[in-house]
């Protein structure tokens, strides 16, 4: 089974390497970045050969990218949309992946800017502003590299948990995010993803909800951020005196949920 995923992934390696040839002869300087991870997302969303795309991420470089995403719209736009459109094509490609799942996302295996980089980087250091995987969101990583801290955001942003699709049956569903929508997108994405998940009693006053509240406690303000969240979006009426309970989560395969926001 390893040698069948070595040899995968050496092919997509090998395939890439020589699509980068071409995508070199462009000026991938004048690329807008944020339009390229659309575009990947819209091809792969199509059905549409990315070959191309894959390339022309691989072939750009550490300052291209640092020119390219100068805020954090334009920042979290581009990497929730490259996060995304790689859970698809890798898990498409190859599915026995996910069988390992601590793996998979600490696996170096998304080429981007000459070098391959991987989920747990692009959503834990870049993502996250260099959060600790285990650290529930209220521990910082000591010494991130010198790529998670060019390229990473100012701000963390606690919608991105409703955003990022993981492959999982309970992951949000996967959109299209644009840097000059993304607020209104990422509002959206949360409020529908959280009437889907969230469970309000009227009689008993609790509300049982996403686990992903609990896992990323610190990047929601604990318990009380939590309660704030799910009034503001009107799940709960209230926050006082409701109680808090934890799904379990479907870590069921699910590829091709898509929305529109």
């Amino acid at each position: 089974m390893k040698r069948t995923i070595l040899k995968s992934f050496m092919f997509s390696l090998f395939m890439l390497t020589l699509y980068t040839a071409k995508a070199q002869n462009k000026s991938i300087s004048s690329i807008d970045m944020n339009q390229l991870s659309e575009k990947f997302l819209t091809n792969v969303k199509n059905n549409a050969d990315t070959n191309d795309i894959r390339a022309q991420l691989y072939g750009t470089t550490l300052e291209i990218l640092e020119e390219s995403l100068k805020t954090d719209e334009q920042k979290l736009a581009f990497w929730v949309n490259i996060y995304n459109a790689y859970i698809q094509v890798l898990l498409s490609e190859n599915p026995d992946l996910y069988e390992d799942k601590r793996d998979f996302f600490k696996r170096e295996q998304i080429p981007i800017a000459g070098r391959l980089v991987s989920f747990a980087k692009i959503e834990h250091g870049i993502i996250r502003k260099s959060q600790w995987p285990l650290g529930l969101g209220m521990v910082r990583k000591w010494f991130p590299n010198k790529f998670e801290r060019k390229l990473r955001v100012s701000k963390r942003d606690y919608r991105v948990h409703f955003a990022l699709n993981c492959g999982a049956k309970d992951c949000p569903p996967v959109a299209i995010y644009n840097a000059a929508q993304l607020d209104e997108q990422f509002n959206q994405s949360t409020k529908k993803y959280l009437e889907r998940t969230s469970d309000y009693d009227t009689n008993k006053k609790e509300v049982a909800v996403t686990s992903l509240f609990n896992w990323f406690r610190g990047d929601f303000g604990c318990k009380n951020g939590v309660k704030k969240i799910l009034k503001d979006f009107d799940i709960i009426p209230t926050t006082k005196r409701i109680a808090i309970t934890y799904k379990n989560y479907d870590w069921t395969l699910d590829l091709d949920n898509w929305i529109e926001l």
